[in-house]
């Protein structure tokens, strides 16, 4: 969705109707019809499963075409489900209420959280990252998270509002949100960063085998500022409704392509093993100059 006018208008108008008119049901049917029409009608509409499975075939050849379309269609109804559940958030929010955070990096995290360490958590479009910044926010912690508007003014203005009330504070990617997030976390705080995107002035670091641009900054900000750089994982289970959060263990402070390395890594034995829960259709392999790999 980009832009302004009808067209733009009239995208917005049916992802409200998409997120809102199925409210009547169940939030048990609710979030699964949800994401079946992100994945058999939006995709296909917009030619996003076209470009995931194009995207599966360049890194994972060994996959047949039907199972690769398998696992575009699991990723948009996957990514179907993250919004639809931003938009039932009391619900979503009742589901989770017992959830805890898991994995062997936990104690670290919790011990730096009490030291009022600044925390980098690292994370991607995979399974739910609203669901991290949920419990963390829930737990204590001022957990910042940084968003890109969407192209579409009109969807973009709910979005942002709905972004904002799983969890404050959220700094949107320009200069001034950029500054902020900064002394959010130079306060000793939390900032929750996604790092799976193209960075058109990134390193040319390797994901899935192939060369891959990646940003450097949050590397470059904990070794600045002697935060703790963590992977965490908000992961869908299989009923498609719950999740298990997984903090796994801190990246050792180094050099930055080193440490973003070491993320990419992390993230992609995540997604090979729940291939249907990472948005595939990112141009995350489209190449220009970047920043070396030292």
């Amino acid at each position: 969705m980009n832009g302004k006018g009808l067209s733009a208008w009239l995208q917005n108008l049916f992802a409200i109707s998409l997120l809102t008119l199925p409210k009547v049901l169940p939030y048990q049917w609710r979030i699964p019809l949800i994401g079946w029409v992100t994945a058999h009608i939006v995709a296909r509409a917009s030619g996003h499963e076209k470009r995931a499975m194009a995207n599966l075939a360049m890194v994972c050849p060994e996959l047949s075409p039907k199972e690769a379309r398998k696992i575009a269609i699991a990723a948009s109804d996957n990514a179907g489900r993250m919004i639809g559940e931003m938009y039932s958030r009391k619900a979503l929010f009742r589901r989770i209420q017992d959830l805890q955070m898991q994995g062997p990096g936990v104690a670290a995290l919790q011990q730096a959280h009490q030291e009022g360490r600044p925390i980098i958590a690292v994370s991607g479009h995979f399974g739910s990252y609203d669901v991290i910044r949920a419990i963390f926010s829930r737990a204590g912690f001022a957990i910042g998270g940084v968003y890109r508007p969407m192209t579409n003014p009109y969807f973009n203005a709910h979005y942002v509002r709905h972004l904002k009330a799983i969890a404050q504070p959220a700094f949107q990617r320009d200069r001034r949100g950029l500054a902020q997030m900064l002394r959010h976390l130079r306060s000793g705080n939390m900032v929750a960063l996604l790092t799976d995107q193209r960075e058109p002035d990134g390193a040319r670091l390797s994901f899935f085998g192939h060369p891959a641009l990646t940003t450097l900054s949050p590397a470059e900000m904990a070794l600045k500022y002697n935060a703790m750089l963590i992977p965490i994982y908000g992961i869908r289970l299989e009923n498609g409704l719950d999740f298990e959060v997984i903090v796994e263990t801190p990246i050792p402070h180094s050099d930055p392509p080193t440490m973003m390395q070491q993320i990419n890594d992390s993230l992609e034995a995540r997604v090979r093993a729940h291939m249907g829960q990472w948005l595939w259709v990112h141009r995350r392999w489209r190449m220009t100059e970047g920043r070396k790999k030292s």
